[in-house]
């Protein structure tokens, strides 16, 4: 629900429609998170993963032909946030999946804490 809850206040948007799947294995660090994301209208996967791609703190590592996805092995001490395995949802036309992983001791509630404020302050909003 963290995923869910931290979303919906980043987005300032109750009402997007988010399923997270935690997945915790014995690691010594990275969070590693499967996301199953609702969009109102269709997002292609090439789209998104440009979208992400652009976007400041993320990195995308996605060609699994090539066994290059994100994984805790390779984000540990990493202030990014890693992206990989942007699809399609199978079943629902407007929803996409993906696989994040992050060093949760470099990116965590406090990193994301200080980025929205100056988020806030970037945008005049306090």
């Amino acid at each position: 629900m963290k995923m869910v809850h931290e979303t919906h206040k980043i987005l300032e948007d109750k009402e997007i429609a988010i399923t997270a799947t935690t997945v915790r294995v014995p690691v010594m660090r990275s969070h590693s998170e499967s996301i199953y994301l609702e969009t109102q209208n269709k997002i292609a996967a090439e789209v998104a993963r440009k979208a992400l791609a652009e976007s400041p703190g993320v990195v995308v590592l996605d060609c699994p032909e090539e066994q290059l996805y994100p994984m805790p092995l390779f984000t540990t001490g990493k202030d990014e946030v890693f992206v990989g395995r942007i699809r399609e949802d199978m079943f629902n036309p407007l929803a996409l999946n993906l696989w994040v992983v992050a060093d949760q001791l470099r990116k965590g509630a406090a990193t994301n804490a200080v980025q929205i404020l100056d988020e806030l302050i970037r945008r005049n909003l306090l």
